[in-house]
């Protein structure tokens, strides 16, 4: 990546690799929180110059280190060693400066800092609008403030302070120090920048190395709380290690406990269909991690008609923004509405979460949710055919508004794009999987007359979708229905979400698993959205024939429920080798769809990273190669486990169940394609059903 970026909690930070914002880039770096730039300008000058770069690190996802110098030919050089990291809503950044010239050196370290409070929209020139303004500076020994008066008539500040008293500082934000070393002697300087909203102060008096200990603390507590992992493969633990670290950066509570945000830089905020699918892979890490979501999603969902944000009462959000624009209403965001699968996919999570825990208190909670996305779902046949389909009315909203949301993703095979309103395949498939899977926990909630009418919606819902989306030349599913219910018969990714519905039958199942792995469609590193063959193809696309990690893990988990190892073993291994070609293993949003026989995966020219559906899939695996299915309502565990050919060993430890804990492990046997299966720890009380793979 040509940038780093750490976040924490609300904030987030994204620079270019030295570790500088600069005052006039185009590439929206700076330092956010609420959808507001609160650091528009951070740069080092060594003697007016600017260093030169050796090395730049963000392994540690939380933590960035850069490593620059001053030098001057054949005679020595000043060291820059910057080190930063969020912690408690402020930005801390320690600058060690070190001499290796042979003699004593003086020289001026300057940092010039600014602040512009641009909203995020702005500052991608996504949109335009009417803002506030620079409403003051103030300089004090050793502190900087900039103060912002919003059109929303919301104060913004930006406090900048530093721990070195010997300084020149100015109210344009240049801060000098004067700097004496003798050979090699080392000093350093720290600054603390915090963003504050509306005069809430919370400025914190630790130092830097406390405030990074506590950090650290936090994520070995992340870690304690999550299932282990180890394996026999190098390539696989750091892959899993890396899910677990970025979804832990990624989680923010907004007042309802913690959610995954989608990802960085520019969509570092709550959203229903990505956080939703985020937590359902993150139930076999954490099953209490996705509470947050579903409570957060709950309470923003939505309560009238308003064309203006494609709100329906019922309806889950898409997207919330908290910036000037969205708080003055000159965007939708506040939050958006556009999206028509957040709402069967949050009575999916509930579904799944409640297989994993059996927690009904937290159903009867949010009962009244689930009644009005039920009702939402009932009345949001637009087409009048019988299935929940989309249609944009927000002038500045989303035209298609399944996870496939660009404009050009729906196309005919003649290259025309559908008319809306449109029912998409995957989206029949949420509506099933949640109507069935509802139906028995109504049932134990004393809610029979529910239960039966969901299970009854279910059956026939199936029957009727099979009828419609079903093309019997291609021996395949339709990816839409249009506006005149006509089949849209590209072949894309989307049908293998039917998998984890468990809707097809055994012989629609058996073709579709066929093609999905068929070379047209497998490219070698991943399952593409668009098969090859499709007249919308086209590899770096966005949605019509790229590669994205997530969409195989959904395609993965249908995989497994439905007994297809084999060709789950060749699509993991696939992804698992692309994770090597990317910056610290961390698969990407998307990549190209070229076809492996060119060496490595092709990137995509823009992605988010990390990106927190993409994290979540090393999760899936996990869950995948255990073949794990619990089922608190029955009390039992299903495991149909086997090993991809690049382990040979596979241990899991301290999985949640219930109320106890799951610890499995695997060994390659060489007489046989299953691999022996050792229980280390059941302290779940379930009943465990062993697979045909095990």
């Amino acid at each position: 990546m040509d940038y780093r970026v750490i976040k924490e909690g609300g904030l987030f930070y994204l620079t270019d690799l030295n570790g500088d914002v600069a005052g006039n880039d185009e590439k929206g770096h700076g330092l956010y929180t609420n959808d507001t730039r609160f650091l528009s300008r951070m740069e080092l000058y060594i003697d007016g110059e600017k260093p030169s770069l050796l090395s730049s690190d963000a392994d540690k996802s939380y933590f960035a280190a850069m490593r620059l110098m001053k030098v001057e030919k054949d005679a020595g050089a000043i060291e820059i060693v910057r080190e930063r990291y969020i912690y408690d809503g402020t930005l801390y950044e320690k600058v060690s400066l070190t001499n290796y010239f042979p003699d004593a050196v003086r020289f001026d370290f300057a940092v010039h800092f600014d602040a512009d409070f641009q909203d995020m929209f702005i500052v991608r020139k996504y949109r335009t609008g009417d803002v506030g303004h620079i409403s003051g500076r103030e300089l004090n020994e050793q502190k900087l403030s900039i103060r912002y008066e919003g059109k929303d008539n919301i104060q913004r500040e930006t406090l900048i302070r530093w721990d070195e008293k010997e300084t020149a500082a100015d109210l344009n934000g240049e801060i000098h120090f004067t700097v004496a070393l003798e050979p090699k002697q080392t000093k350093q300087i720290c600054f603390f920048i915090t963003p504050i909203l509306q005069d809430q102060r919370k400025t914190s008096a630790r130092t830097f190395e406390d405030g990074l200990q506590l950090l650290e603390a936090s994520y070995e507590e992340w870690y304690k709380a999550a299932t282990s992992v180890t394996t026999d493969s190098g390539i696989f633990n750091g892959l899993y290690r890396r899910g677990v670290q970025d979804l832990r950066m990624l989680m923010t509570d907004v007042g309802y406990g913690d959610i995954p945000v989608a990802g960085l830089p520019w969509f570092a905020v709550p959203f229903g269909r990505d956080s939703l699918i985020t937590s359902l892979f993150m139930l076999p890490l954490n099953p209490d991690s996705v509470k947050g979501t579903l409570r957060t999603l709950a309470a923003y969902q939505g309560t009238a008609n308003d064309a203006w944000r494609d709100e329906q009462p019922g309806k889950i959000m898409h997207e919330i923004r908290f910036g000037e624009l969205a708080n003055t209403n000159q965007s939708p965001f506040s939050p958006y509405y556009g999206s028509v699968d957040s709402t069967p996919l949050f009575l999916v999570l509930i579904v799944e979460y409640v297989r994993w825990t059996g927690d009904l208190a937290l159903v009867e909670e949010l009962m009244p949710n689930v009644i009005r996305a039920l009702e939402w779902i009932d009345a949001a046949d637009q087409a009048g055919n019988g299935f929940l389909t989309y249609h944009q009315e927000a002038e500045k909203g989303f035209p298609n508004q399944g996870w496939k949301d660009s404009a050009n993703s729906i196309v005919h095979e003649t290259g025309a794009y559908a008319a809306t309103p449109i029912a998409l395949s995957e989206v029949q498939g949420y509506v099933y999987q949640a109507r069935k899977g509802l139906a028995p926990i109504m049932e134990r909630l004393g809610k029979q007359e529910l239960a039966d009418k969901l299970q009854r919606e279910a059956e026939a819902g199936k029957a009727h979708f099979e009828r419609a989306f079903w093309m019997e030349d291609e021996r395949y599913y339709a990816i839409a229905l249009d506006k005149e219910q006509r089949q849209v018969r590209s072949v894309t990714s989307n049908p293998g979400h039917l998998l984890l519905a468990e809707l097809p039958d055994t012989a629609r199942a058996d073709d579709l698993v066929k093609r999905l792995t068929a070379p047209d469609m497998f490219n070698g590193y991943g399952i593409r959205t668009m098969s090859t063959e499709s007249s919308g193809y086209y590899p770096m696309s966005y949605h019509n024939g790229s590669v994205w990690p997530h969409d195989n893990a959904m395609i993965l988990l249908g995989l497994s429920r439905m007994g297809y190892n084999r060709e789950a073993a060749e699509v993991m291994t696939g992804l698992l080798a692309t994770s090597t070609y990317f910056e610290y293993q961390r698969l990407p949003e998307l990549f190209c769809g070229h076809d492996s026989a060119l060496g490595s995966p092709v990137p995509y020219p823009t992605t988010c990273s990390p990106q927190a559906w993409a994290a979540g899939t090393s999760i899936v695996f996990l869950q995948v190669i255990l073949g794990l299915v619990p089922d608190a309502l029955t009390k039992t565990i299903t495991l149909d486990p086997f090993l991809p050919d690049t382990l040979n060993e596979f241990k899991a430890e301290h999985i949640g169940v219930g109320e106890g804990r799951l610890s499995v492990k695997l060994t390659r046997t060489i007489d046989s394609d299953r691999p022996t299966v050792e229980i280390i720890e059941n302290t779940t009380g379930y009943q465990l059903i062993m697979g045909m793979g095990a």
